[in-house]
């Protein structure tokens, strides 16, 4: 008898630390300053980890698979300092590394804060479940204390391992709620507008360079068409309006990554890209999901896939589909996201041998009977890539990529390869990254059937405020 009572205080001391230090968790928060607002830092206990950056003014934010406690770290912007506001409208951004850095400390300075606070309210709950258990076949009031110090210590120890955000920030999920949709559409809105650093530069030297390249064309060589191609938007609204000046009534052939994860909250934010290209062609890409190439089907979209283009319905069409008189194909990513898996990255975006091969064996009946080809991910068509280099086909195929952001393009006899880089900068989250702005524009004829005449890479800075522009013949 006498065992179970020192058992049953033993296990009621360590229940009372534990619900003291979970009361302290669920219940402390603290108010971080930095230079441009107020944040305000808690935890919630008994969700998914991760992090949540959430805005109360518009009711939307994101969250991050980057805690392995089984809580919710969250960060609230309470106020923006209305001067940096003001000096972001005119067009000068915030060093976003150094608040990042202020961000970083507040919240390492509240995690202390809180583990400190767990600590005390759980050993001091302990302490008192102890007081009042001593005697009556209970341990002794040391043993209990001890107890009680040790279970605190070892929560706080695993608060500590488990609570800080680990590895990298990436791949959000955006969140909104209800009616208040539109007010955080409507707030985007008037963001990209007053984002004059990167837009206007955009607009102003990336599409005029654009412009200059296909008017000298035009001045030239008389039946050129034109497409543009881009890829790896990334949520980046600041990019569309450039991104439409460019295109100017042409089709646009985007090579995937629109978005983050393919969410429909992220759909209803880059839904009118659809509308910029005349026709807009889309093939997903490992930031993409079963859910937005659907909705995008919706939308009017030429969405492609290894099985034919995506209907409405989500029944499959022809696998070539006429864009123009051009016979294009495209080919979804393997690594693309699904809905059932909350828009998580499944595995790592990597093609096997296996996936590399399903690709060629795709390809190869189609060579002949396909001007274009779309695929996001260049490694997936690598072996297919190298054997249509050392055996030319018939009739000219070009290739279009994406997923690296880095411009790049290649010619063979009959053979061309084509990636635009990155149209959204890298996505919103890369601001602070010197990764350029990218398009590409492929101009071709059609007197004698398919014929790529010359590629245009355009790339900015938006940053430093430079951009270039390369022009690459293609040798009939």
């Amino acid at each position: 008898m006498r065992t179970v009572r020192s058992a049953a205080a033993v296990a009621l001391v360590v229940i009372a630390v534990l619900g003291g230090g979970l009361l302290a968790l669920a219940t402390y928060s603290a108010e971080r300053d930095l230079s441009v607002g107020r944040i305000e830092v808690s935890v919630q206990p008994f969700h998914s980890g991760a992090l949540d950056i959430y805005v109360p003014l518009v009711d939307w934010g994101a969250r991050f698979s980057a805690v392995r406690l089984p809580a919710r770290l969250s960060i609230d912007v309470r106020t923006v300092n209305r001067e940096v506001a003001q000096r972001v409208a005119e067009g000068q951004l915030p060093d976003v590394e150094a608040v990042r850095r202020e961000a970083r400390d507040g919240v390492a300075s509240y995690l202390r804060e809180l583990i400190l606070i767990v600590f005390l309210c759980g050993l001091a709950a302990g302490m008192v479940v102890a007081l009042a258990v001593r005697g009556h076949g209970a341990p002794r009031l040391r043993w209990l204390f001890a107890t009680a110090g040790g279970v605190a210590v070892a929560g706080c120890v695993a608060l500590a391992l488990l609570l800080p955000p680990r590895g990298e920030i990436a791949d959000p999920e955006y969140y909104a709620n209800g009616p208040d949709i539109p007010v955080a559409l409507r707030t985007i809105e008037q963001a990209q507008g007053s984002a004059k650093v990167i837009s206007e530069e955009l607009n102003q030297q990336l599409v005029g360079l654009a412009q200059l390249i296909s008017e000298s064309a035009r001045r030239r060589t008389r039946g050129l068409r034109s497409v543009v191609v881009a890829s790896d938007l990334h949520n980046n609204l600041l990019a569309l309006p450039a991104l439409d000046r460019a295109v100017r009534g042409r089709p646009l052939m985007f090579v995937g990554d629109l978005t983050s994860s393919g969410s429909p909250f992220e759909f209803s934010l880059v839904r009118r890209i659809v509308g910029l290209g005349h026709p807009f062609v889309f093939v997903s890409g490992n930031h993409d999901s079963d859910a937005l190439v659907r909705r995008m089907a919706l939308a009017g979209g030429i969405v492609l896939t290894q099985r034919g283009r995506l209907r409405p319905d989500g029944t499959h069409g022809p696998v070539v589909v006429n864009v123009r008189g051009l016979r294009v194909a495209g080919y979804a990513d393997p690594f693309e996201r699904r809905a059932r898996d909350h828009f998580r990255q499944r595995e790592e975006p990597r093609p096997d041998e296996a996936q590399r091969q399903e690709f060629r064996d795709w390809l190869t009946p189609l060579v002949g009977r396909v001007d274009i080809v779309l695929v996001h991910e260049p490694q997936l068509a690598v072996d297919a890539a190298a054997e249509l280099r050392r055996s030319s086909p018939a009739r000219p195929l070009v290739l279009l990529t994406g997923h690296t952001h880095v411009a790049n393009f290649r010619s063979s006899p009959n053979f061309v390869e084509l990636n635009g880089g990155t149209v959204g900068g890298g996505g919103t989250g890369n601001l602070e990254k010197t990764q350029p702005f990218g398009l590409a524009v492929l101009t071709y004829t059609r007197d004698n059937g398919f014929e790529p005449e010359a590629a245009d890479l355009v790339e900015i800075d938006a940053h430093r405020g430079s951009a270039r522009a390369e022009r690459f013949r293609i040798e009939p």
